[in-house]
């Protein structure tokens, strides 16, 4: 006798992220001053007082990279920490995920920083 599998229904495919309007963006930004717009990505450099600081900040944007599924670029360089954001499934361009993300690394930063 065969065995019979069962058959989950296939969820359907979330839809992408909706591309911010240049307007959009310009409003982002202005909430995140220290951000800068690289034409499909946006960019911050963050300065701590050492590099175990920097991986500390680094280790606190990893978890909230991964509790939202949103993964930044970040280049480590001793005690500067250099973040980039865009969307990829929305063709590496800028969406509410990118802003949401910067204003977690914010946060991130604001817990790493040295006293």
């Amino acid at each position: 006798m065969a065995k019979q599998t069962s058959r989950k229904p296939q969820e359907p495919t979330p839809e992408p992220p909706q591309r911010l309007s240049p307007d959009e963006i310009v409003r982002g930004l202005a909430a995140l001053p220290e951000w800068s717009d690289l034409g499909g990505s946006i960019q911050r450099t963050y300065q701590f007082e050492n590099f175990i600081a920097s991986m500390a900040f680094v280790s606190k944007v990893a978890a909230q990279a991964e509790a939202v599924q949103h993964h930044p670029d970040i280049l480590i360089r001793y005690n500067k920490v250099t973040l980039t954001l865009s969307t990829h499934d929305a063709g590496n361009t800028l969406t509410a995920k990118d802003f949401d993300m910067a204003r977690r690394a914010e946060e991130a930063a604001g817990k790493a920083a040295a006293p």
